[in-house]
């Protein structure tokens, strides 16, 4: 994990709520890692938006959000 917070430390305009964000998603499955981590490996120039769309594009993005929701509701 403390590789994937040095990348998103170190993308170009990046914003602690970002980095906030990416690694509370990454941490739901460990998985996720190395998928951020490869995507940041592979499109150095990626902005912070960039990112986040790939991450939302994700087929289990919804789902954690839905989780999410479920628990505050509850």
């Amino acid at each position: 994990m403390e590789d994937l917070i040095r990348k998103l430390n170190n993308v170009n305009g990046t914003f602690q709520d970002f980095v906030i964000g990416v690694v509370l998603y990454a941490r739901e499955d460990p998985s996720h890692i190395g998928l951020i981590s490869d995507y940041i490996d592979n499109n150095p120039e990626a902005s912070t938006s960039d990112i986040l769309m790939f991450i939302s594009q994700q087929p289990d993005f919804f789902d954690n959000l839905k989780e999410e929701r479920s628990k505050k509701a509850g």
